[in-house]
């Protein structure tokens, strides 16, 4: 996926009330509660349906790497959705959003300014309009890039313009050379 996507997703998942089923079985037989059935699980994690089977009745406890990847990412990724959208909307409404990253930010500006490019460690709360602008590009699916450039329109306007009581005439904030990139809600 993408920095920003996971790191959203990062924030989210703290807010869990109860940690995630851990083993292969228990995560299975979730997915399976939650397809209503062997067939779909089997179909979405391209294995087999005995294979589902024999995780659900605890023959086999230990799977590949690669499906335990694809398993602990499905179970996640539907794990409490109530939570999660409660989380979501609270940071969009009234919450907000904390960003805290290390990353080489510089900004357009007129003429006999200094806007060279530099290695900044940030930790900034963003207002919940920007919570909300970020958490509706990845519901719809922005990339990377998207999500970078709400970030950094974000920061230009709480941490460089600090709500409009100074530096008025800045452009544009780049935000690139992400080194560390961390929401907190």
């Amino acid at each position: 996926m993408s920095m920003f996507g996971d790191g959203l997703d990062a924030a989210v998942h703290k807010a869990f009330t109860r940690p995630a089923p851990k083993t292969a079985p228990a995560q299975m037989r979730y997915l399976v509660k939650q397809y209503k059935g062997t067939k779909a699980v089997a179909q979405m994690l391209r294995i087999s349906q005995r294979t589902v089977e024999r995780y659900v009745k605890d023959q086999i406890k230990k799977p590949r790497p690669d499906l335990a990847a694809r398993l602990e990412r499905e179970v996640k990724a539907r794990w409490q959705p109530q939570i999660r959208a409660k989380a979501r909307k609270k940071a969009a409404t009234t919450g907000g959003i904390v960003i805290d990253t290390r990353a080489r930010l510089g900004y357009t500006a007129p003429i006999g300014s200094t806007d060279q490019d530099r290695i900044r460690h940030l930790t900034v709360a963003l207002p919940p309009q920007y919570a909300a602008r970020l958490f509706d590009a990845q519901q719809a699916g922005a990339g990377d890039q998207e999500l970078r450039e709400i970030a950094a329109e974000a920061l230009r306007d709480v941490y460089f313009q600090d709500g409009g009581r100074r530096a008025g005439s800045l452009e544009e904030v780049r935000f690139t050379d992400v080194e560390h990139l961390e929401f907190e809600l």
